[in-house]
């Protein structure tokens, strides 16, 4: 089967050409701004990037591998470091709240995780993007413990998981306008935990 490119762009098998990548990105991005979610297609993108589906399915295995690129590269969270973990941790939440909301990020999120629930390549691409981030989020807590804010045995990615939870649970019930203090409160219950200190 023959596949149609731009001019000037050449397949360079399983490795990716940059500039068709680029391009097959930058398509996904105004398909996805035109027809939303649902209206989104591997068959769509070829057509505005001029690249053949076999291309497209070579760089990025399902439709949710390549919108949770497309989001990965839209995505603008800037990740503190104020010297406390506490202060960290708020102010990624705050920051992320803030992208899912006045963004349309939130909404692609928020449809990919609905679809991992039914179809095994979402739910494989969102499990691998979950991990990353889980591990991007555990810099947060590696960087406590070697202020020695945190103890050596804390398990840096559960942590991350505790938070995560709190996010996608707003984000799935649409309530991305938690107030600030909430968000705080929340998180020094993750920091501080809730027993009673009884010292």
């Amino acid at each position: 089967m023959g596949e149609l490119a731009a001019p000037g762009r050449k397949s360079i098998g399983a490795k990716r050409n940059p500039e068709s990548a680029d391009a097959i990105l930058e398509a996904a991005e105004a398909v996805l701004a035109e027809a939303g979610y649902s209206g989104f297609s591997i068959e769509a993108v070829a057509r505005r990037a001029r690249a053949g589906k076999p291309t497209i399915y070579r760089w990025w295995p399902s439709k949710a591998a390549l919108l949770i690129e497309v989001y990965q590269r839209q995505k603008r969270v800037e990740t503190p470091d104020t010297g406390k973990l506490e202060e960290d941790l708020a102010g990624f939440l705050v920051n992320l709240f803030a992208h899912w909301r006045d963004t349309s990020s939130g909404n692609v999120f928020r449809s990919l995780i609905a679809e991992a629930q039914s179809d095994k390549a979402a739910a494989a691409a969102l499990a691998d993007y979950a991990r990353g981030r889980r591990a991007h989020t555990g810099r947060m807590i590696e960087r406590a413990k070697a202020r020695g804010e945190v103890a050596a045995d804390v398990d840096a990615e559960l942590v991350a998981d505790l938070v995560a939870s709190f996010a996608w649970r707003h984000l799935l019930t649409n309530r991305l306008d938690e107030d600030e203090a909430k968000i705080r409160i929340a998180v020094r219950y993750v920091v501080r935990g809730v027993l009673r200190d009884r010292s």
